[in-house]
């Protein structure tokens, strides 16, 4: 090409045939441009194969820098590596249309125009115009003050953008899973769809999955042991800084006792675990007792146990059992569900799962690409052990009828 003005047009693959192109040159245009966010592989050979017959007079431009997520799709069976870095797939992607954030005012929203981030509001008045280079570089300096891990210069950098961006923070309601509203445009269905996602960064520390607290308290019965009150006095008073809950529990076997399962404390929270499976309640107490036994607390680790176990008794194909049992608590409880608050079985962040990775790189774990998205976290979820005075467990408790009573928590991280 001279180096004169050039007239561009972007393209699709759904209108490129050869007639349609030599009209569009005829009339002046001189420069296709195809986006890799509007098509996949397929869809560019075409353009470029009809293209080839208007060479001589037309060009093409390649543009690779539009806005999209990085997705987590894959063919392969197995699931991710434990420890190993997310790797995004380059040509799987979803473009991104606009983002919605809920303010007082009402949904106002963020979307790109002629290389501008652009707020509006719910009229969609413009609010805020900013360069997307400019908005890169804030965007630069907050992510290098998290990573240097000094709140109050976080505090003070976050507040300082937000304001300027006319971002202020809307708490969402605790028993909503959603932390972010995108519209995506699906190249299979051609179609734009509003989702949410529930947001997980590896930037602090591990990002919890589902929170301790009361409610998700587990009460075994104590069998086996001739404890006297001397005894269970004594067991209660072992607090060393660390693995507290573990060597009471190796006291109380060094007596002889062992743990039954009697129950859930919580009506809601057992309620929640019946409606996704019957077998769910004393599946995970005997995941939080097989983590007192041998000291695992990655989940996959702990099946592996427990399917040579196999307390529910399946056939031969026991492990394939728990794996998918636990694949749908953890995919439950990554969407919708929380162990206090009754659940219908709906998701809330029915996109699935943002992932901001220490690097910065954010990837998508789409709903859409269920294999995925179970796999993602049956491999990076693991059992923690929360603060045994807050939630009131891992005490010897003698009940009225004389019995002898322990109780877990359960709480699962995503590593």
């Amino acid at each position: 090409m001279s180096n004169e003005t050039k007239i561009i047009t972007a393209i699709s693959d759904l209108w490129c045939d050869a007639d349609f192109l030599h009209t569009i040159n005829e009339m002046g245009i001189d420069v296709l441009q195809i986006t890799s966010a509007c098509m996949d592989k397929d869809g560019s050979d075409c353009v470029i194969k009809n293209t080839h017959s208007e060479l001589s007079r037309m060009s093409m431009l390649m543009d690779t820098n539009a806005s999209m997520l990085q997705t987590a799709i894959s063919d392969e069976s197995l699931p991710p590596v434990e420890g190993q870095d997310l790797k995004r797939i380059t040509d799987l992607f979803y473009p991104i249309v606009e983002i919605l954030q809920k303010e007082k005012e009402g949904v106002c929203s963020k979307r790109i125009e002629d290389k501008s981030i652009v707020i509006l509001s719910s009229l969609s008045k413009v609010l805020f115009r900013i360069p997307a280079t400019e908005f890169l570089e804030e965007v630069s300096k907050l992510f290098e003050t998290i990573n240097r891990g000094k709140s109050a210069d976080f505090v003070l950098t976050a507040e300082t953008f937000a304001i300027k961006i006319h971002c202020r923070p809307n708490k969402t309601e605790s028993s909503d899973k959603t932390d972010i509203r995108i519209v995506l445009h699906d190249r299979r269905t051609k179609t734009n769809s509003e989702l949410g996602f529930s947001i997980k960064s590896q930037l602090g520390g591990d990002s919890t999955l589902l929170n301790a607290s009361k409610t998700t308290n587990f009460t075994f019965k104590i069998v086996g042991a001739n404890l006297s009150d001397e005894d269970i006095e004594r067991i209660n008073a072992i607090n060393p800084k660390q693995n507290k809950v573990i060597k009471r529990f190796d006291a109380i076997r060094r007596h002889g006792g062992g743990l039954i399962f009697d129950g859930i404390d919580n009506q809601t929270f057992n309620d929640n675990l019946l409606l996704l499976d019957g077998d769910l309640p004393l599946i995970m107490a005997s995941l939080l007792v097989e983590q007192l036994n041998t000291r695992k607390s990655m989940l996959h680790d702990l099946v592996d146990v427990l399917a040579d176990k196999n307390p529910l008794k399946y056939n031969s194909r026991a492990y394939s059992f728990y794996v998918y049992k636990i694949k749908h608590l953890l995919t439950s409880t990554a969407l919708g569900m929380m162990p206090g608050t009754f659940w219908n079985g709906r998701y809330d962040a029915n996109g699935g799962y943002l992932v901001v990775k220490k690097d910065g790189d954010i990837l998508c774990y789409h709903f859409y690409d269920r294999n995925r998205f179970e796999d993602y976290l049956f491999a990076n979820a693991y059992l923690e052990r929360a603060s045994t005075t807050r939630h009131n467990y891992a005490s010897i408790v003698k009940e009225s009828d004389g019995s002898l009573s322990f109780k877990l928590n359960l709480q699962i991280r995503l590593q």
